[in-house]
């Protein structure tokens, strides 16, 4: 069982924070107040959903449980819409696409009789793949914008030359789901031998025998892998087809 950590502890871990803050400085980088900020930022997040989550475990599963996935799902969508500004309907499209990725993989849980319906299992492992699969639709986004305008005069030519759309776009959508899923594929390699992974070091560190932790790393490492697979792909697919209209032409999307 890991030790209580105080509250001088946690004070002192300013200084954490410091070395990256004087790094900044010493070489002029102009991250100072951002990284100051951020880290601010994110200890007064955590400490606030520490106290919404033991409000929420104490209220009936299916109310606490509805009332956080919706928060997460809702700011999932905000952050990763946010890389494809300029593209028609984004937000909603990625709401939908977190939630049906989401609803899939918590059926599977639930159903393969992974975890118990509790807010308290469902909530975590819930916020790591909605997580995961917003960094993944983000990375999608960007990508997307990126390659089509790179590449607007291949593609234009190759509609000239009586290619559709999907054709046209075949090896670009490839390069975009390659890149949104390459952070993943990476980690999942490499799990276990060059980093011990968060949920399965928490288990560790709460007196679960290292066995019983490896289990629960592997079921949200793989659901994790597939999620931002699912998330991808369903993206890349969805919003290809905006950058041309009904006749085959190609659009130039605005920031």
């Amino acid at each position: 069982m890991a030790p209580e950590i105080s509250n001088l502890s946690m004070f002192l871990l300013i200084f954490f924070v410091l070395i990256p803050v004087s790094l900044s400085y010493i070489y002029a980088l102009g991250l100072s107040k951002s990284i100051a900020w951020s880290s601010f930022r994110g200890v007064v997040q955590l400490f606030l959903i520490g106290y919404i989550l033991t409000y929420l475990f104490s209220l009936p599963p299916l109310v606490g449980i509805s009332f956080m996935l919706t928060v997460m799902v809702t700011v999932a969508t905000f952050h990763a819409s946010k890389k494809g500004t300029g593209i028609p309907y984004v937000r909603p499209v990625v709401f939908l696409v977190i939630v049906g990725v989401q609803l899939l993989i918590l059926a599977m849980w639930l159903g393969f009789n992974i975890i118990g319906f509790e807010p308290e299992q469902v909530i975590p492992m819930s916020g790591m793949v909605i997580g995961n699969s917003m960094v993944a639709i983000g990375l999608a986004l960007e990508r997307m914008k990126n390659e089509f305008r790179e590449a607007k005069g291949k593609i234009v030519a190759a509609l000239a030359l009586g290619a559709k759309p999907e054709h046209a776009s075949t090896i670009l959508v490839r390069r975009i789901v390659k890149a949104a899923m390459i952070p993943n594929v990476d980690g999942l390699k490499t799990v276990g031998l060059v980093q011990l992974p968060g949920m399965m070091t928490g288990l560790i560190l709460g007196g679960v025998a290292p066995i019983e932790a490896i289990r629960y790393q592997i079921v949200i490492s793989l659901s994790i892998f597939a999620s931002v697979s699912m998330a991808a792909m369903l993206v890349t697919i969805i919003f290809y087809r905006f950058f041309f209209n009904k006749n085959y032409q190609m659009l130039t999307i605005e920031e």
